[in-house]
Formats: C-alpha cells, structure tokens, sequence
C-alpha cells in the first residue's frame, strides 16, 4: 500500500501539535545528535574511581587503522615484558604483525578461493569470501596463532609507516589485487589445472602481495639486538635473538592457554557449546578460531575473576553504541534518545545480533572492575588504543549495564573454568556460517 498524501498531512499535523516535537527539531538542527541528547544528570554522576585496578604503561594509538584486536593483544603481551625487563615504558610493535597478519590473510583468502572454486561465483558464499580479502580486523584466535607463529618485536625496531597508520589505500589496493588473483585461479580450477599448477601459481601471486606489503610497511626483521636501560638506569644488550625467541623467553602470559568465550544468547546457539566459524582466519595450519558460549553471569564472572587475579582482559564489544566517545564512556543510559524522538528502542541483545543491528566491532582491555558491597561488579575500567586524547587519558568507563548488553567476547585463562566447561572445550566445535554475526572482527577505528 503507497503512502497517500493525507498519511503525510496527518503526520505532519501531528508533529506540528507538539511543543517539544519543535523543540526537539530545532536543536537537533544545530547540534550534535549525542550532544542534544546526552543525560547530563547521568554523565555528571559517574565516577571514575574503581575498587580494584590493574595499572598498565599508557594509551597506544591505532590511528586510522582497523588493528584494535592487535594493540589490545599486544597491550596484553607487553605487560609481561616490560615486568620481566624492569621497564617503566614499554610497547611492541604493530607494524611488525600487520605485515604477516596481511600475508597470512592473503595466503587464507586464496587458499579458500581454491577451496571454493566451483561454488557459483554469484552465490553468497564465494560473495561473501571476496568482499573482504585482507581486512584490518581479527579476532582472538588470529593474535594468538599471529604471536605463536611469527614472536614479537620492540616497537622502535619496526615502527609505524605511514600507510600502517592509515590503511584504507593500501587495503583497497590490495583487496583489488587478490580479487584479481581469485579470478586467475577459479580460471585454472574451470580449465581442469593440476594441483601442482594451481599452488605454483598461488606462489607467485604471494610474492607479489609480499612485495606490496614490503613496500607499504617495510621489510620485518628476521633476527635482532634489543638494547634499553631499566628503570633503575642499568644498561642491557639483548644479541642476535628472533622474534620467536624473543616472544618465547620474555612472555610470561600463557597465551597458549586462553580461551575465547562469548556471550551470545540468540535461540541458534546453546549455552556450553562451542563454536566456530566457516573460512574466519588468518593462519593456516594455525588453531584458528574456537569460541565457547556461556550465559552472561558465568561469562562476566570469568572476567571479574581475571582481574581481582591482577590479570588485564582482552574482549570484544559493539563500540559505536551508546559510546560518549570524547569522554571515553560507555553506558547504557549516556543518551536519552527516546525521550528526544518519543519512541522506544526495544530490542535486547540476541534480537540485536538476529536482526543484524550488533555485533562484535572493536577489541580492548579491560584494566579495572569496580564491586559493590555485595560483590557485584558496577562498572569496569577500559584500555582503549585510540590514543591519549580521549576519555581519561585514554582510559574508558563502561557502565555494568553496558557490559551486559554489547560485551560479546572475553579470552580468559583456562585455568578459571569450571570443570564442566573444560569438558565442552574438548568437544569439536558447532561449525558457524562465514555472515553469522560471531563471525564479525574487530575493526573500529
């Protein structure tokens, strides 16, 4: 049924009729949606002393790059190093993995060209596989295989480039590139080319991402010398070490122990199961992605126990909601968008993650938790990577409430489940459609 012109007059009458509908209109005409609805009585309330805290070296700054899951990973990692090395300031570098996170995902995505090279090149699978070649994003599993593979490096022995700081050009070529390269494959499986043929070729076009990459971000290196002073002004040389040796003698953190769990109450996923998600990852051969679902008290239990432990949380939340971002706060109650437009905002979180209006946007580290008299968490404490300028110093508020709605992922030690959680673990996982929203990485910018 059209919309008829007297539809229109009567709305328009309608909305004419309210004083505030007019009010509303004429300062959101001149103003900021958020600013216009921000709950001041709310925000002014709010504090930013927390009952316990986990003090960490400083804001890093992703700039304009979708690397969060990266500098939160590596946030993570850092602490341990610079505890094991007496160092005040301290951070790794992302450069370093940006680059073989690229040819990983490179080598990845055409491996899965392969893989679907029959599939109709219009259907929703290969479709989806090239809409996203070589993305900044990731996940958990990706920075864990990533650190297990390849180490980790000093950031002033390969520090940021231009194009790793602003990496939309660089994506968009390359994505460009290897949609070109699928073409040239699926060609070779349609002409009937031999396995040999087809990795020979593969090979080829790598070594050109390589040689992009190289261009764009630098050469990694392969072995190097650490020189630093310690806190205390003592002078150390670190000779002739790899990455790999580097990661392995200095990370005290048991990255090979954490586990994924998400929580993600929609009706297809039960509680206590484990999850993975079809052509999600980086490295092959790698552990790739596993993901165990639990209710959301036993999920944010897990968390508040890592930190009364002293251990910070890498997670994964829907960042663009209900976020103040100049303040650095996240909190359900920030906005009064439905007194502003009289109307309701009903959905809850698994309608949100089904109805495709949430899902897992931006990786950070939880630094700090506040409890109540009653042991119940209030609010938590943020380490976000865009920069110091934000928030307090960086550092964000996330209100309990909001941690309930729009956290999905937290990666915990194995150590703090429950028996009957390391039994599900075992379990072979429920494999996940590439487009299920627990399939998304975290990218914000």
């Amino acid at each position: 049924m059209k919309i008829e012109m007297k539809d229109l007059q009567k709305f328009r009458k309608d909305f004419e009729s309210s004083e505030k509908n007019i009010v509303a209109m004429n300062a959101v005409s001149h103003g900021s949606l958020n600013v216009v609805a921000m709950n001041r009585l709310h925000a002014q309330g709010l504090s930013r002393t927390f009952s316990n805290e986990i003090k960490t070296r400083g804001i890093t700054n992703q700039k304009k790059s979708g690397r969060c899951w990266m500098f939160a990973g590596l946030n993570l990692l850092r602490e341990s190093i610079a505890n094991k090395l007496n160092l005040d300031n301290f951070e790794l570098s992302q450069s370093y993995q940006m680059f073989y996170d690229k040819i990983e995902k490179a080598n990845y995505f055409l491996e899965s060209i392969i893989e679907t090279a029959k599939e109709d090149l219009n259907g929703r699978l290969v479709m989806w596989i090239l809409s996203k070649p070589v993305e900044d994003g990731g996940q958990w599993g990706m920075f864990t295989d990533l650190v297990e593979k390849y180490g980790v490096l000093p950031k002033e022995l390969m520090d940021e480039s231009f194009q790793t700081s602003e990496s939309a050009t660089m994506n968009r070529l390359l994505d460009t590139k290897l949609r070109e390269d699928a073409m040239v494959l699926r060609e070779m499986v349609k002409k009937g080319k031999t396995t040999k043929e087809i990795e020979s070729k593969k090979a080829e076009l790598l070594e050109e991402i390589h040689r992009i990459l190289s261009i764009n971000i630098g050469l990694p290196p392969e072995k190097f010398d650490y020189e630093y002073k310690d806190k205390d002004g003592n002078f150390h040389r670190i000779e002739g070490i790899t990455p790999v040796e580097f990661y392995k003698e200095f990370v005290e953190m048991p990255i090979d122990g954490m586990v994924s769990v998400i929580n993600c109450p929609t009706p297809d996923k039960n509680f206590m199961k484990t999850y993975t998600v079809q052509y999600l990852g980086n490295v092959i051969g790698g552990k790739g992605i596993k993901y165990l679902n639990l209710k959301l008290d036993e999920f944010k239990a897990l968390a508040k126990k890592m930190i009364l432990d002293g251990n910070l949380v890498w997670f994964t939340a829907d960042v663009g909601k209900m976020m103040e971002r100049e303040k650095g706060i996240l909190d359900t109650e920030i906005y009064d968008f439905e007194s502003l437009y009289g109307t309701k905002f009903l959905f809850d979180k698994a309608t949100r993650l089904d109805y495709g209006d949430s899902l897992m946007t931006h990786a950070m580290v939880f630094t700090g938790v506040d409890i109540d008299d009653d042991g119940n968490p209030t609010k938590w404490k943020v380490e976000n990577s865009w920069g110091d300028q934000l928030g307090d110093k960086g550092y964000f508020l996330m209100s309990d409430s909001w941690f309930d709605e729009y956290v999905y992922e937290v990666a915990v030690d194995e150590k703090y489940l429950s028996a009957a959680m390391k039994k599900v673990l075992k379990e072979k996982p429920v494999e996940l459609p590439p487009w299920d929203p627990m399939g998304s990485v975290a990218f914000a910018r």
